[in-house]
């Protein structure tokens, strides 16, 4: 679930950063009183354009909903890791009874060897069987969580937009540099949050 997220690179970030201060040193130099009017304008939160963004990884991290199912994933995991430790434990255990029996001539018959041999098969064949089916259950699981987590979250934006009233409404990961005066994050994990904690109770 990790698998949520939308990422931007440190290298990209920190170069996005060098230009925005590169512009804003430029501009300064050559800002008209108009432009610094604007400037003012954006600062202040009026003047603003009428779209805003959300921070997809903030909303992940704080969002009870997607916090919920990242710790299902987690006991998922270590489940499926005890099973397969478990199996694995069985399996060494039964080799290395095999293999003493060996060492001290306890296997009479070529059939009791066989019948042992067999049966250490059949336990790593059952492993196997057994961790393809945690794991198949381990990803359906991871894809039912995205998709609820995401649905979740278009639905709350669209209800939310009817009051708004915006034009759009980015992933802050979709773009390269953008006014910070636009970010929504806080107030759409509060609407979240709070209407999944209504509907938990």
């Amino acid at each position: 679930m990790k698998k949520f997220l939308l990422r931007v690179s440190a290298i990209s970030c920190a170069l996005c950063l060098c230009l925005a201060a590169a512009s804003c040193s430029s501009e300064s130099k050559n800002a008209t009183p108009a432009a610094s009017s604007a400037a003012e304008a954006a600062k202040s939160g009026t003047g603003l354009p009428n779209y805003r963004y959300v921070d997809l990884d903030s909303v992940l991290s704080k969002y009870n909903l997607a916090k919920d199912y990242n710790e299902e994933m987690l006991r998922m995991q270590t489940n499926m890791e005890s099973e397969v430790k478990r199996h694995e434990n069985s399996i060494q255990s039964f080799a290395s009874s095999m293999q003493k029996k060996m060492q001290n001539n306890g296997y009479l018959s070529e059939e009791s060897y066989k019948a042992d041999q067999d049966k250490i098969n059949n336990m790593q064949a059952n492993a196997q069987r057994s961790v393809a089916t945690l794991q198949s259950n381990f990803e359906n699981a991871a894809m039912t969580a995205q998709k609820a987590v995401n649905d979740s979250i278009q639905a709350f934006i669209q209800e939310y937009n009817v009051k708004k009233g915006y034009d759009a409404i980015f992933f802050k990961a979709a773009t390269l540099l953008i006014n910070p005066a636009l970010d929504i994050t806080d107030e759409v994990v509060e609407g979240l949050n709070a209407r999944y904690n209504k509907v938990k109770k």
